[in-house]
């Protein structure tokens, strides 16, 4: 058989296992609770590694393996503030929220927790956050169908509009049917592939050439190119590294990673997911970086430099691996994309069922629930397959684009919400609405200098400042509002004892 065909067979297996998982979901669901938050049943290990995969999709496996290949290691600070940030969200974060969205009314979404936390009589803050998650999402989506497209154009050679709908579809199946458990789970298997992958090609790679021929690629690579690589402040501006470290404070409003929390047994949980969870993201980024140096190394020995430093994963992966063990490598760089399509199809539906459509006060069953729920997940994946036809969508500028937008609209307001109890509805909606409306403007319209600076950080302080002013001017005065943030402290204190 060629090397296409046991590829083809390992991407198969891995397509079939996705949709098995998806279907044993679909039987594990039967309430609207269950199809958007897994009836908060998940382990820690469960929710810790679903919220890595979903997280990080291919720029894990492609985009910073090839940005340290041609830079160096002045690319890893995006790394070292993700890292912190997850770390950050995971210790002060996930416990009070997952304790909190229980406390106030049993909230489900990221919209009706704000709104039963403030008791929002207008639901204006529910309307506006589920709206911002909508937008945010149908375009976050269609870049992972982009994604897809052009991986299996670029690996297999597929017509970008069949790659495209190929991922489209198996990822649609299981996430329509199996719902937040059926994301959940198959994160779970692609954030293992994912991990077992980093590790195996740069270890057995590194073999192969030893320890002087390791040294001597990279040594010629730098002379080369007139650097050093493993500098991680030469070519870079303060701006560049406060920039990059930034990307961290992104997690703080991310809906499809915090909803993880809200989903975990207990708030005890939160302690043991982060444990996992950190401990995934070190090993997968040093495994990543070590891709690229490796990888350097060999094809400067080799004499033969990669015209895409991106691929160098992938590339590598053929180098090492059997054929079909090298399939399944390609099935790792599958998984990182479907896995975080899955997550927000997942949350976009939410948001278009529990936070828009079932306010209007129809009444529902459970059954009805969850039916609604799954035309919410082919309405989004079809509008975003719409947008994904365009193949000439700026993926990586609409990613990082929505990851200051949602960090810097929710971010802020989830931070006060769970730590300041004097924070009122108002001052959360008018935060919410200068965070994106900062953001936007910055990181669309505003460039040099100053403005270089990643449009998260403006955004961010600037939402906290108006939060925080307006919550003063208008001070909170109901009593079940204090006594519900009691409750959830004094639940924190229990698990500190």
């Amino acid at each position: 058989m060629t090397d296409t065909t046991f590829q083809t067979i390992a991407i198969i297996v891995y397509f079939a296992a996705m949709i098995a998982i998806g279907v044993y979901a679909y039987r594990q669901t039967s309430n609207l609770d269950d199809y958007m938050l897994g009836g908060r049943r998940l382990k820690p290990g469960t929710a810790a590694l679903s919220a890595g995969a979903s997280d990080m999709s291919g720029w894990l496996l492609m985009g910073l393996p090839g940005a340290i290949y041609a830079g160096g290691l002045v690319e890893a600070w995006i790394a070292v503030g993700l890292t912190i940030g997850a770390w950050l969200n995971w210790k002060f974060v996930a416990p009070r929220l997952r304790s909190y969205t229980e406390i106030s009314n049993n909230s489900i979404t990221v919209p009706s927790f704000l709104e039963n936390r403030f008791r929002d009589k207008s639901r204006l803050l529910r309307i506006i956050a589920g709206a911002i998650v909508l937008v945010f999402f149908t375009f976050y989506v269609s870049s992972g169908m982009v994604a897809g497209g052009t991986f299996f154009e670029a690996s297999f050679g597929l017509p970008y509009i069949w790659g495209m709908l190929l991922v489209a579809v198996v990822t649609l199946s299981y996430t329509l049917f199996g719902g937040f458990l059926g994301a959940t789970l198959t994160d779970v298997a692609q954030g293992l592939l994912m991990l077992i992958s980093l590790i195996l090609v740069p270890i057995i790679a590194f073999f192969m050439m030893g320890g002087d021929g390791l040294a001597a690629g990279i040594e010629a690579a730098n002379a080369e190119a007139g650097v050093n690589r493993f500098s991680m402040v030469g070519g870079i501006t303060a701006i560049g590294i406060i920039s990059s470290l930034a990307w961290g404070l992104g997690y703080f409003g991310q809906p499809h990673i915090i909803v993880r929390f809200m989903a975990l047994r207990s708030a005890k949980d939160a302690k043991v997911g982060r444990r996992i969870g950190i401990s995934w993201m070190i090993l997968t980024a040093l495994g990543a970086v070590s891709v690229a140096f490796i990888g350097l190394a060999y094809f400067t020995n080799q004499g033969t430099p990669l015209d895409n430093p991106e691929t160098v994963f992938l590339d590598m992966s053929q180098i090492v691996f059997h054929p079909l063990i090298a399939g399944f490598v390609l099935a790792a760089v599958l998984a990182a994309i479907m896995s975080t399509i899955s997550s927000q199809l997942v949350v976009s539906s939410s948001a278009l069922v529990e936070d828009l459509f079932l306010m209007t006060g129809k009444e529902l069953t459970p059954k009805q629930q969850i039916i609604y729920g799954r035309l919410g997940v082919l309405i989004i994946a079809l509008i975003a397959g719409l947008i994904a036809l365009d193949t000439e969508s700026n993926i990586l500028d609409l990613v990082g684009f929505a990851w200051a937008g949602f960090g810097a609209a929710f971010g802020p307001i989830i931070l006060l919400a769970l730590f300041w109890n004097k924070l009122t509805a108002t001052g959360a909606l008018a935060g919410m609405i200068v965070g994106a409306v900062v953001s936007f403007v910055w990181g669309s319209y505003l460039e040099g200098g100053i403005f270089d600076l990643y449009e998260i950080v403006p955004g961010f302080i600037l939402a906290t400042l108006v939060a925080v002013i307006v919550s003063s001017i208008s001070p909170q005065k109901n009593k079940e509002i204090f006594q519900e943030f009691e409750t959830m402290t004094s639940e924190m204190e229990q698990i500190k004892n």
